[in-house]
């Protein structure tokens, strides 16, 4: 007889805490938590939110009378880490201090870890990441940024654009292994992604390059950006938010809803219409550039996400690139059932759980 394994899976955002429990792949509920401005404001740092939110995913599943005693273990949406190559690893403290100090940035996905191991520590039970943003498996020319002491960094929506991958080789009845596919999460972040046979080997950095975002820039004119951050005196933090939270479509419309900028639109606001075409545009673009690393030979192109839903975006990007051959629309994102699947890999004895840091192998030439 089979062991049944129960699994909570735990994705912070800005303004929410997703979470969900399974049993074994089945859902037994999911909901999300979320957190108002004026509570989230009190905090400096994403990090210093962590008590509160843990006290918050406690509460909500015991009001949903939910037996904490069940649980095998607890997985996180991993955060900003150190580059590290793709899989499910086990939380250690080297990881947590990474998430603490923020090594490769802000970002409310540094509380997975924390979160998961807070809870795992409390019941004993293991916990775990799968897929964390820092995963990184470019291809040695893909890494170099244009000058040697500035490091391009692997930073996409690495959990979901990996799961949709998995979904879509499924689809066109093909192992993963031998599917070419051009990956593009639409959220609050954009990613998009030339996988070759499994592994991601360019992609934009969805924190800062690539198409804007309802509220990131993407990539800018830099020796503009650096002129206007210097003539006004912009202080570092600041001019971190104007890339990120500040950046994007909120920049332009004062808002960070696609769906409100699409009532607009439809509205007949030009300035609407112009900031949603532009922004598909550069998504479009940043597709042709993944054909190109994979020298055209693409199976499908697959658009996933929030915004995916969106048939007035996806639209648009599609009338660019549909040229370029098959289109897979995958809507939504399903990170806490790939979080869940993964830790349940572990768990049947699948796969090993990773050691952090398990680093890329890579040498750099130019140190």
């Amino acid at each position: 007889m089979s062991q049944d394994y129960y699994i909570l899976a735990i994705n912070p955002g800005s303004t929410s805490t997703k979470i969900a429990v399974y049993k074994n792949e089945e859902q037994l509920f999911v909901d999300s938590i979320y957190h108002n401005d004026r509570e989230i404001s009190r905090y400096d740092r994403v990090w210093d939110q962590y008590t509160f939110r843990k006290k918050e995913i406690l509460n909500f599943l015991r009001a949903r009378n939910f037996d904490l005693g069940l649980l095998s273990c607890t997985v996180g949406r991993g955060g900003l880490f150190k580059p590290i190559v793709s899989g499910t690893y086990e939380i250690n403290r080297e990881m947590l201090n990474d998430a603490r100090i923020s090594l490769q940035g802000e970002h409310a996905s540094n509380l997975g870890s924390v979160l998961a191991y807070g809870i795992g520590w409390d019941y004993d039970i293991p916990s775990y990441i799968v897929d964390p943003p820092c995963v990184d498996e470019l291809q040695d020319i893909a890494r170099l940024s244009g000058h040697r002491k500035i490091k391009k960094r692997s930073l996409q929506h690495a959990l979901n654009l990996k799961a949709m991958a998995r979904v879509a080789a499924q689809k066109l009845e093909k192992p993963l292994s031998e599917t070419n596919l051009i990956v593009t999460h639409l959220g609050g972040g954009i990613s998009v992604t030339a996988i070759l046979k499994g592994r991601m080997l360019d992609s934009n950095n969805a924190l800062c390059a690539g198409p804007f975002t309802p509220e990131r820039t993407g990539s800018l004119p830099i020796m503009d950006f650096i002129e206007y951050v210097f003539e006004n005196k912009i202080e570092l933090r600041d001019a971190k938010k104007m890339i990120v939270g500040l950046g994007g479509m909120y920049s332009y419309l004062g808002t960070k809803s696609l769906i409100e900028a699409e009532d607009s639109y439809h509205q007949g606001d030009p300035k609407a219409q112009l900031v949603i075409k532009a922004m598909a545009y550069q998504v479009a673009k940043e597709i042709g550039t993944m054909a190109v690393v994979l020298k055209g030979n693409i199976d499908a192109i697959v658009l996933t996400g929030g915004a995916a839903h969106s048939e007035l975006f996806t639209g648009l990007i599609i009338d660019q690139v549909e040229f370029l051959g098959k289109i897979l629309i995958l809507a939504g994102e399903d990170e806490l059932k790939a979080l869940a699947q993964g830790a349940l890999r572990v768990l049947k004895g699948e796969e090993d759980a990773l050691t952090y840091p398990q680093q890329i192998p890579y040498e750099d030439l130019f140190q």
